[in-house]
């Protein structure tokens, strides 16, 4: 082989070589510039960030409850009345289920329910949903912090683990998303636990 076809040869691979570097900035660039942008992997709506601060009394215990109480654990969210309809029950069994199906990682996470009246909840409730953190939180600071106050009671919520209210999750829930959205919300979490 001659001198000058190397040189071509050698020519050849750079520009090559050059081609293949530029060509994922030259394919970020067109579809930046063309307005593309890729929709969102989670299913629950992202809330601005918000410290939830605020006390409220424990049913069972009768003690004063604040969310540092939860700190370092994901916490999923309910309000409702103490008295517990249908839909109530439903997001606490969904929720119940959700945590369980977190197979290992499920101690990361807890249960939180802020009874927004001054109801007792029914002790078959706390049969079924034993594990759940009960807070009267009537008239408490902590239901200021979430948003759309009229609706509070449609939604179950994701407090992250230090203590910012971050996740909605819609009114017609769809468990395994709601579980695939936390699951990889643990894995990618690198706030010790």
């Amino acid at each position: 082989m001659s001198n000058e076809a190397t040189k071509k040869s050698n020519r050849r691979k750079l520009i090559l070589i050059m081609v293949l570097l530029l060509s994922p900035i030259v394919a970020s660039y067109t579809l930046f510039l063309s307005g593309y942008r890729p929709g969102s992997v989670n299913y629950g709506d992202l809330l601005e960030p918000q410290k939830l601060s605020g006390t409220g009394v424990t049913q069972r215990e009768n003690e004063i409850f604040r969310i540092k109480n939860l700190r370092g654990k994901w916490v999923m969210l309910t309000i409702d009345s103490g008295d517990c309809n249908d839909a109530c029950q439903q997001k606490l069994y969904y929720m119940r289920q959700i945590r369980t199906m977190q197979n290992k990682e499920m101690h990361r996470i807890e249960r939180l329910w802020l009874v927004d009246d001054d109801v007792a909840i029914d002790d078959q409730l706390w049969n079924d949903y034993e594990g759940t953190v009960v807070v009267n939180a009537q008239d408490s600071e902590l239901l200021n912090h979430i948003p759309n106050q009229e609706r509070q009671r449609n939604h179950i919520f994701l407090i992250d683990p230090l203590g910012n209210l971050m996740l909605r999750f819609p009114e017609n829930l769809e468990p395994r998303k709601m579980s695939d959205d936390i699951k990889r919300l643990l894995h990618v979490s690198q706030i010790e636990h």
